[in-house]
């Protein structure tokens, strides 16, 4: 069935009509949750809604996509040329990919409206949620569904440094205070198995990304780092870095991945064309499968769910989504 955009418009509002019974609730009065307050979460799912009022809506002429920055922004480029060419077809929009260098710039960048689609690691998005408006639809997952990266502790080839409790009295290094498996993980592991406090136990330092960390412990800069397993092997596929100059002394659980999502004010019709993109994508030959090669496909998520065990290792380490 297709629907034309006022048809969509008076289905929405109906639904919140029925959702709220006095749908011109003022958004004063809504409920937020951890968001911030130019956000209401009116059906408790943890994300921020489309505004009440459609002058709030964004239709942009041209669709801004970014890619969570954990390598070389120009490869990622390339990698996601394809998937931007599908989507502006499907969509019928321009579709430009914004190389962003940092995390907390990907997230101002979708806060103050420059940013429309994102894929956001996965310490972030509660982050980006909260703070940016975030609101995240899907997931890499490989053919049969399945999904998910390790956080590894990694140190140099002959290091001295067997297990975790050996990082007691030496340094490690970490990529992002946002990030799941460049930070807040392994704080929280260490912690609670290991009885070892950042900066009180170890010392500690920022690398940026994850491909730093990589690299610096091949190359002896780092005595141990923590990192997302992802990015080490794609980096080792592609002959970034030599994986016998590595050495993993600890592995994980398994953690949702990327999270891709729009912002919360985009138009509807806009956002389900969106998403038709992501779900419609043929994956077989194109440069996403060369790049991320356990993946086939994406999923549908559920931030309330599926993000529950990082919100969780936030809480255990004491994080807040201070948006000041």
């Amino acid at each position: 069935m297709t629907y034309s955009v006022s048809t969509y418009r008076g289905v929405m509002l109906l639904a919140i009509s029925l959702l709220l019974p006095g749908a011109a609730l003022a958004a004063e009065d809504c409920y937020r949750g951890t968001l911030d307050e130019q956000y209401c979460d009116r059906n408790r799912d943890l994300v921020a809604d489309l505004p009440l009022d459609e002058s709030g809506w964004v239709n942009p002429d041209t669709i801004i996509f970014s890619y969570t920055p954990v390598e070389d922004p120009a490869i990622y480029a390339k990698v996601w040329d394809g998937f931007i060419q599908h989507m502006a077809k499907v969509t019928g929009k321009k579709v430009v990919f914004f190389p962003v260098q940092s995390y907390a710039a990907q997230y101002e960048a979708m806060r103050s409206g420059r940013l429309h689609i994102a894929g956001v690691n996965t310490g972030g998005n509660p982050v980006a949620v909260s703070c940016a408006g975030l609101v995240p639809f899907a997931m890499m997952a490989s053919e049969d569904g399945s999904f998910g990266y390790e956080m590894e502790i990694i140190v140099p080839k002959g290091s001295d440094i067997k297990s975790p409790a050996d990082i007691k009295g030496r340094s490690l290094a970490f990529t992002s205070p946002t990030s799941n498996s460049g930070f807040k993980a392994p704080s929280a592991l260490l912690k609670s198995l290991y009885g070892l406090e950042a900066d009180k136990d170890y010392k500690t330092a920022f690398s940026g990304k994850h491909d730093n960390s990589v690299l610096g412990v091949a190359n002896g800069d780092y005595e141990a780092a923590a990192v997302a397993n992802s990015v080490m092997n794609r980096m080792i596929d592609r002959k970034v870095v030599d994986p016998s100059q590595i050495v993993s002394i600890y592995k994980s659980a398994t953690f949702p991945t990327t999270g891709y999502g729009h912002a919360h004010n985009l138009h509807p019709v806009v956002a389900e064309k969106i998403k038709q993109a992501f779900f419609t994508f043929e994956w077989e030959g194109s440069d996403l499968q060369k790049e991320f090669k356990k993946e086939g496909r994406f999923i549908a998520i559920n931030h309330k769910s599926d993000w529950d065990v990082i919100r969780k290792i936030d809480a255990a380490n004491g994080v807040s989504y201070d948006c000041k």
